[in-house]
């Protein structure tokens, strides 16, 4: 029963991406982008949670704000708005590039897994893009817990110069993270970099060059859970 339910309502999602296309010119468009954005990609929850916050001088994290949202970003002096789930045409983005251009703001994409690890190039990116971002900037995901956690992590290291004992902060249940949760595996990358550091200190850039090993990482976390 349940099975057959999440076909159904897989195959629902597929007609409305369909319907929505990639222009929201198109009559309708828009209408059902808003839809599919609000119910398939859960935006009415985020419509009060926010999980917002400011984690270093002119850098936030957060979940996937509203076109609204995004107006209150730009008023609190927001430049430069970082979205970690990629650059896959869904309600999600076509609305949110829409809205950045609307209201000027500049609008980055890297693609970060909230259960899986990504490969070193997409992280050494990141790292770029923190480098050349204009501040105030936002980061976000989809809920503002895992990958938002992960990216803010990785922020204050490498551009705070902070501990991993203070960006660990970033992954916890506050913001509705667990690492008991299969987005774990995100906490573990942190317990690599700290443990090589303590061996050998390298900076964060120069460890995911040449230490970070996604398969391996994802292995000892599989035999952790176990």
């Amino acid at each position: 029963m349940f099975d057959l339910l999440k076909t159904r309502f897989e195959a629902f999602e597929r007609r409305m991406t369909r319907r929505h296309g990639t222009d929201l010119t198109v009559p309708g468009a828009r209408r059902v982008a808003l839809l599919h954005f609000h119910l398939m990609d859960h935006a009415f929850l985020r419509i009060l949670w926010t999980n917002l916050e400011q984690i270093a001088p002119g850098v936030w994290r957060s979940n996937h704000p509203s076109a609204a949202r995004l107006r209150r970003y730009r008023e609190m002096g927001i430049r430069t708005v970082i979205s970690l789930r990629g650059p896959r045409q869904d309600s999600h983005r076509l609305l949110e590039e829409e809205a950045c251009a609307a209201l000027g703001l500049r609008l980055e994409t890297v693609t970060l897994k909230a259960r899986r690890l990504v490969p070193r190039e997409n992280l050494l990116a990141l790292l770029d893009l923190f480098d050349r971002a204009e501040r105030p900037m936002v980061m976000h995901c989809k809920s503002g817990s895992d990958r938002a956690g992960f990216a803010s992590a990785l922020y204050l290291i490498h551009a705070e110069g902070a501990p991993v004992a203070r960006a660990r902060t970033m992954l916890s249940w506050r913001y509705l993270h667990s690492r008991r949760s299969k987005a774990g595996v995100l906490d573990v990358v942190l317990d690599r970099f700290e443990a090589d550091c303590a061996k050998t200190p390298m900076t964060l850039r120069d460890w995911i060059a040449t230490r970070y090993d996604p398969a391996a990482i994802e292995s000892a976390f599989r035999a952790e859970r176990r």
